[in-house]
């Protein structure tokens, strides 16, 4: 079966959010992200060249179709395809989820892809499931996202909020944050299970969540005190902090 140009048409209008939104798909790109993705998220659509579906055991998938380099090429986003191009759906998730005892991420308006896939990475490493997201951060099903995610989206759930009313609602579970009048990150006592919440690239935390924050923590420079660069890459920031929290849950 060949890509026909309906089919291809609708591959490149999920690189806009208001078609991945209406369709409730999304696309991942590559052999290793396609196949961790498989197992876990339902496969609407999948392109591939004759390569990889020789090696891929087909099950649960709705559409396969056979391409060649040039096809492949034509739909996909990447500088240098691979072998494959999947949709798959969006999955859906509960919204009462129990936090009582666990460690999770909240993101105050994260605009760069790069930056939360590499989030959802770590959060993956570090074994924590849940990042809730203020709804003005990026899509997590943007393509740039997905393929920074390298596959962790398969195992770490993602969640537009209220970010306000989420703490409001979760008053009973210590609130970490980063800021820079926040005490020595080392030298403070923190909990195994809690919030801890990253702030924008550019703006950091806003007021509004900032003052739901029980514990502020700063990451100390070394040598403390001395002329460094003005922040750390919000990515990076969040790798030291949730290495240190599981740290010291050991």
């Amino acid at each position: 079966m060949s890509l026909s140009k309906n089919k291809l048409k609708y591959i490149r209008s999920l690189k806009e959010k208001k078609f991945r939104s209406e369709y409730g798909t999304f696309i991942a790109e590559g052999n290793k992200l396609v196949s961790d993705l498989l197992p876990y998220m339902r496969c609407q659509l999948l392109v591939a060249l004759p390569g990889f579906l020789s090696e891929l055991n087909i099950t649960d998938i709705e559409e396969v179709i056979e391409v060649n380099e040039s096809q492949l090429a034509q739909a996909s986003f990447l500088q240098n395809p691979q072998q494959v191009l999947a949709v798959f759906y969006q999955p859906k998730h509960p919204e009462a989820i129990d936090i009582n005892n666990q460690l999770v991420l909240a993101l105050d308006g994260i605009q760069d892809p790069g930056n939360l896939g590499t989030i959802v990475r770590l959060a993956d490493w570090y074994g924590i499931k849940h990042i809730f997201c203020t709804h003005d951060t990026a899509d997590i099903y943007n393509p740039k996202v997905v393929q920074a995610t390298m596959g962790a989206l398969a195992r770490v759930t993602i969640h537009y909020v209220d970010l306000a009313r989420f703490l409001d609602n979760n008053k009973h579970i210590p609130v970490y944050g980063t800021l820079l009048d926040g005490k020595n990150m080392y030298e403070q006592d923190i909990t195994s299970h809690g919030i801890i919440v990253m702030g924008n690239e550019g703006n950091g935390i806003r007021p509004d969540i900032e003052k739901r924050i029980t514990k502020k923590l700063y990451i100390p420079n070394y040598p403390e005190g001395n002329t460094t660069s003005e922040s750390l890459n919000v990515a990076i920031a969040t790798a030291i902090v949730c290495a240190e929290f599981r740290r010291r849950s050991k």
